[in-house]
């Protein structure tokens, strides 16, 4: 007997013709993961350009000044590296997503034209907030990067032997269609929100320093069980999600171990790079383990379901998760969890506040997901 979420695809996914008809379909097809890749970053940019989004107001700038002044003296090495970097990705996604559709030299101009207006409209704006600095440095920087990125794209598109291998792994494990790019969009984001290193493993509550004294030994903090809640229903989430996309049901307790060994990786490297020496595995805590547990017991237990129900379950895990995370769980403000970094920059509070924002905009996210793979 077939396994209930083992299904037939649909005739788009062209699950029963030969691998060459699979490939002319991802070709038709590809960009459009891309696409929501580059727009998620668009965004992600825009956040970390114009956070708090408030105190705007008329400063008595003038942005053609500001295009033209003097290259600031005071920049830094790190600022212009941190800036290229930022909008290194912009150009590589973007160049990804038009060079399944133009030719090299198309996909290059167009994208650097688009990472120059995105980096422009930031410093535009940023002229009306007290707290940011408008600069021509960054736009110059930021304009190399998506130069950088774009050429990149086109690089890596002229490997098809890379791209080969690629489709042919994604058309064995992922189902297709537009609803499922979303999908694996959806699951980039998750892992981007989760690598944040003040965040316990799976968890929306900011991890915070305590209070000490000298040659005390701080007490114990009290299990949180609304914490422990949070984890086993956000494993439930990505447990969900991952059964939507992949072609056999079976494999989700391996993709799921992929995805959070991946996490834990990066959430180390990250913790390693940027915490205090003291505060380097706070993220692995009691509430996280319990939570992890139960959500690996309970998503066992839904792969056995049927399809309908499964994504029901899915869907209420993640009204469950939002309602927690809002109203129910204590939640340290993301300048709280600035005390246990050594690293003070002011890019700090935008990347904790990104990570709290994905966090809570994630399960509204899933439940759009849910409902229109439902109607396949």
């Amino acid at each position: 007997m077939a396994r209930p979420w083992r299904r037939v695809d649909t005739p788009a996914d062209f699950a029963n013709t030969p691998l060459p008809m699979k490939e002319i379909f991802i070709t038709e097809t590809r960009a459009r993961l891309r696409t929501w890749l580059a727009l998620g970053y668009v965004l992600f940019i825009v956040y970390a350009s114009l956070s708090p989004f408030s105190g705007w107001q008329e400063q008595g700038l003038d942005f053609a000044e500001v295009l033209g002044s003097p290259l600031r003296l005071t920049y830094t090495a790190f600022d212009a590296t941190i800036n290229l970097l930022s909008y290194l990705p912009v150009g590589l996604l973007i160049g990804l997503a038009l060079r399944a559709r133009l030719n090299a030299t198309a996909s290059v101009i167009i994208s650097l034209g688009l990472g120059i207006a995105l980096s422009a409209s930031m410093e535009y704006l940023q002229m009306y907030l007290p707290s940011r600095i408008s600069s021509n440095t960054d736009l110059l920087t930021n304009s190399l990067g998506t130069l950088i990125g774009a050429l990149l794209a086109v690089s890596i598109t002229s490997w098809p032997w890379l791209f080969s291998r690629l489709l042919h792994w994604r058309s064995r494990l992922f189902h297709h269609g537009k609803e499922m790019d979303f999908g694996l969009a959806l699951l980039v984001l998750w892992m981007f929100g989760q690598i944040n290193p003040s965040l316990p493993m799976l968890g929306n509550v900011f991890i915070s320093e305590v209070a000490r004294q000298p040659f005390a030994v701080p007490a114990p903090a009290p299990f949180d069980p609304w914490e422990s809640g949070a984890v086993t229903l956000n494993l439930l989430m990505l447990g969900t999600l991952l059964l939507t996309l992949l072609r056999v049901p079976r494999n989700v307790t391996t993709a799921l171990l992929v995805v959070l060994s991946t996490v834990a990786l990066a959430k180390f490297v990250t913790a390693a790079m940027l915490l205090k020496s003291w505060a380097l595995l706070l993220w692995i805590n009691g509430e996280a383990m319990v939570g992890m547990l139960l959500g690996m017991l309970l998503l066992i237990a839904v792969m056995w379901l049927p399809r309908a129900a499964a994504i029901t379950l899915g869907a209420l895990a993640a009204v469950g998760h939002f309602i927690i995370a809002n109203f129910v769980s204590d939640q340290n403000s993301p300048a709280a969890a600035a005390s246990i970094y050594h690293w003070h920059y002011g890019h700090l509070l935008n990347y904790n506040g990104l990570a709290q924002t994905i966090t809570l905009a994630f399960p509204l996210l899933l439940l759009w997901h849910l409902w229109r793979i439902k109607k396949v």
